[in-house]
């Protein structure tokens, strides 16, 4: 006890003590997640800005109050156990209301934050680029403006014009309203320029040709530790929500020597706040270009499925419900080293039947080859082979077709090198400027479109 009060007096180095609620609505139907696992979550979330979180309860919700969205009499309960506790912060893992969010605070005496409010909170902690932090600040900003009718009586002020005009003035809530909108309005302007800059590099690199691929999925599901172990890259990866926060790519070699580009993105959640999906569009710019998209799942989760529905909600949001149509979505089913070996067993069953997905582990390295070649796979099958004749002495032409295809034969007679290479579809778009028209032969033996 005694150094729970020194912590206590030490306001530099302790932590905010926090209380974390999950509201369960009434009614019968079955939901996609446990309740408990819901608050497990929430919690997990408060953790991952630090906050020492002291208790946490699912509250029955019989009807929603549309004043506290608690009943009146759990109200009560709560708001002595939060002065009992010397609980600083209430997080309600659900969508409060400004009048809800109010009427809480002034009932418990503390701050009170929703669900979307915390992730903002993580994000607002964790971005460290000017862009994710403009991103995060936009989704902030939008969320607050609704918010201006909180408790604070200074907002509800009267300011006058020039003290002799008539009129009642400019309240103080509209004044912050206003400055709100025109950051907002600098923001967007700022991201727009950022989206430009995103669309000269995503140029830059369709002249170099390497495909791009995204890595996806729900938070903490591993994407950072596979992305590090494919590219050897020492991006942060901690068994934490929200670990990683802004984008990072890498050159990723495949097994055929073939370069690609992989992409690190954002995780996903439940209930993703809208604002803050549009606020990072520019991010997941990169998985709608992408060439490939692989979907990290922790399959050891007790709530797996749900997640990837929830990974799956946010790819329809961004216009990429067709990825498996299109042959543009792979699988991982990854921390198969945390199952018992009866469960691996039957999980390999499930991947067996389906040819998108694979099954392994990013932090043993299991299964990771399997990927690899199925990217590899997925690159070839849109390969365009065609036959080529140069002079041996060509060697920055045969340095061209190694660097940006892939040789499937060579064969040398006299001064002459023959050559069978599959180039991506953007490679081969490109291979009649670098080569002569007397030198390109498709694979069927007929000159290549762009030589008749």
């Amino acid at each position: 006890m005694q150094d729970e009060d020194r912590a206590h007096g030490d306001a530099g180095e302790r932590r905010q003590r926090a209380l974390v609620l999950h509201p369960r609505p009434g009614g019968h139907g079955r939901a996609a997640r446990s309740d408990e696992g819901r608050l497990a979550e929430a919690v997990g979330l408060s953790q991952a800005i630090d906050l020492e979180v002291v208790a946490a309860a699912i509250v029955p919700l019989r009807r929603p109050s549309p004043a506290t969205l608690i009943g009146s009499g759990r109200v009560r309960a709560i708001g002595e156990e939060v002065a009992e506790q010397r609980i600083e912060l209430v997080i309600v893992d659900a969508a409060l209301t400004p009048v809800q969010q109010r009427n809480l605070e002034r009932a418990w005496k503390c701050k009170v934050i929703d669900r979307t409010g915390l992730i903002l909170e993580i994000f607002g902690a964790r971005a460290q680029s000017s862009e994710g932090r403009l991103q995060v600040e936009l989704a902030a900003l939008t969320y607050q403006r609704s918010r201006l009718v909180r408790s604070w009586t200074h907002l509800e002020r009267q300011r006058g014009a020039l003290g002799f005009i008539g009129g009642p003035g400019e309240s103080q809530i509209e004044l912050d309203r206003r400055r709100i909108d025109e950051r907002i309005d600098r923001i967007k302007r700022d991201l727009e320029a950022v989206k430009r800059t995103r669309g000269l590099h995503r140029q830059a690199r369709q002249r170099v040709s390497y495909p791009v691929i995204a890595l996806v999925g729900y938070t903490n599901a591993g994407k950072s530790t596979l992305f590090n172990r494919l590219t050897g890259a020492r991006v942060g990866a901690r068994d934490q929500l929200f670990a990683t926060l802004d984008p990072t790519m890498r050159e990723l070699v495949l097994p055929s020597g073939r370069q690609a580009i992989l992409s690190d993105t954002v995780g996903f959640i439940a209930q993703l706040p809208t604002d803050l999906i549009a606020a990072f569009r520019a991010t997941l710019e990169e998985v709608r270009t992408a060439d490939l998209v692989i979907h990290v799942r922790d399959v050891a989760h007790p709530e797996s499925a749900a997640q990837s529905a929830d990974v799956l909600d946010v790819l329809r949001d961004l216009g990429l419900e067709h990825l498996v149509d299109e042959g543009r979505l792979v699988e991982l089913w990854n921390k198969v080293d945390l199952l018992s070996a009866d469960e691996a067993a039957r999980m390999a069953e499930a991947a067996a039947r389906r040819p998108e997905v694979v099954l392994g582990s990013a932090r043993t390295g299991q299964g990771l080859d399997v990927l690899l070649a199925e990217i590899d796979r997925r690159f070839a099958a849109t390969a365009r082979v065609v036959e080529l004749e140069l002079a041996t002495s060509d060697g920055a032409g045969l340095a061209w077709l190694y660097r940006h295809g892939t040789v499937l034969s060579r064969c040398e007679r006299d001064d002459r090198t023959h050559l069978k290479v599959a180039l991506d579809p953007a490679e081969h778009a490109r291979l009649g400027e670098r080569f002569g028209a007397g030198e390109i032969v498709e694979a069927n033996g007929e000159k290549s479109h762009e030589q008749r």
